[in-house]
């Protein structure tokens, strides 16, 4: 399928345009001649987040909407005469998850059910649900398929199950033309320091020692370019109402393997070590994610296409040209 044949001209939704995935798809459309709406949070700053960074022609060319994801009203209004609905918008950080509960079940689940009830009325043709492999919680399997029991071992991972469990209780009660998406860990320029890999970059970029979490846990790391691919294809590909389809390499590598190859390729020495902070809870650490992108390809004819190390070149690029906004916070770093 020619996905920029499919999407020139027709009205699309992205609830979450300003975060890190969701800029790229919002990019990623407008570069198709979609009439794209781009839905950020409101805030009192006029800036839009990782929006900002689309060329000038980009960003004069889509609509931008502040609002709330929790006020269903909005949501109605946004969604209003839309053909397909990316839903993004969520609070993704785990972190922060164990001290602000009620914020992701208000914002991930309740956000997730405005937008679905908002997609009942006549015209959307689909939605696409954002999930996360950190449903899965730590594999019970070498790699992870869509049938593999979900494990709430973080608030987060809790708020999404919940939100994933929504979107499928709307397909089978209503209808609704929904597919959830569930990208394994992705990685790229705009993601925030809180992620793992712009961590070890702008740190090892400013510091002489770099401070992470846990080293041995194994993640499979998408490029953002080859998620945004596979969103789009759950966006256009009919006949996949109802369906739940891990985005993943089927690969994965230690935590400590990213950082060792992270500072071969800025060609830097640092020392590497544990900071308390970043540890998770032992029970609620998720140690192995590995994805079963079988589905995928069968059903998307999707398959990543960029290698680690192109990614990570292409991260490092980006994180040393805004290396000043990676340090404004020293928890960024």
């Amino acid at each position: 399928m020619d996905l920029k044949q499919f999407y020139h001209r027709r009205k699309v939704l992205v609830t979450g345009a300003g975060g890190f995935i969701g800029s790229h798809l919002t990019e990623a459309l407008a570069r198709a001649g979609a009439h794209v709406t781009a839905m950020i949070r409101y805030s009192s700053s006029p800036a839009w987040g990782n929006l900002e960074h689309l060329p000038l022609d980009l960003k004069n060319s889509i609509k931008v909407i502040a609002g709330n994801i929790e006020d269903p009203e909005f949501v109605i209004q946004a969604v209003r005469d839309q053909n397909i609905v990316f839903h993004l918008a969520a609070l993704v950080a785990v972190p922060y998850s164990y001290v602000a509960q009620r914020n992701y079940v208000r914002t991930n689940i309740e956000g997730t059910l405005n937008v679905l009830e908002a997609a009942r009325r006549p015209g959307v043709s689909r939605v696409v649900h954002t999930s996360t492999s950190e449903v899965y919680g730590t594999a019970i399997t070498d790699r992870i398929d869509e049938s593999h029991p979900l494990q709430g071992q973080s608030p987060f991972s809790a708020s999404k199950i919940g939100a994933d469990k929504i979107a499928e209780s709307y397909f089978r009660s209503f209808s609704t033309p929904v597919v959830t998406v569930r990208p394994f860990n992705t990685f790229g320029p705009r993601q925030s320091a809180r992620a793992f890999i712009p961590t070890i970059i702008s740190q090892a970029a400013t510091r002489e020692v770099i401070e992470l979490g846990a080293l041995d846990t194994l993640r499979d790391m998408t490029f953002v370019g080859d998620t945004v691919s596979g969103f789009l294809a759950a966006g256009a590909t009919s006949g996949i109402e109802g369906e739940t389809i891990n985005l993943g390499t089927g690969k994965a590598f230690l935590v400590s393997h990213f950082a060792h190859r992270i500072l071969s390729l800025m060609k830097v020495k640092k020392r590497i070590a544990r900071d308390p902070e970043r540890i998770r809870p032992a029970t609620s650490e998720v140690f192995r994610l590995v994805s079963n992108n079988e589905k995928a390809w069968r059903l998307l004819r999707w398959m990543p296409e960029t290698s680690i190390d192109e990614g990570l070149r292409l991260t490092i690029s980006f994180v040393e040209a805004n290396i000043a906004s990676y340090r404004a916070n020293d928890y960024n770093i």
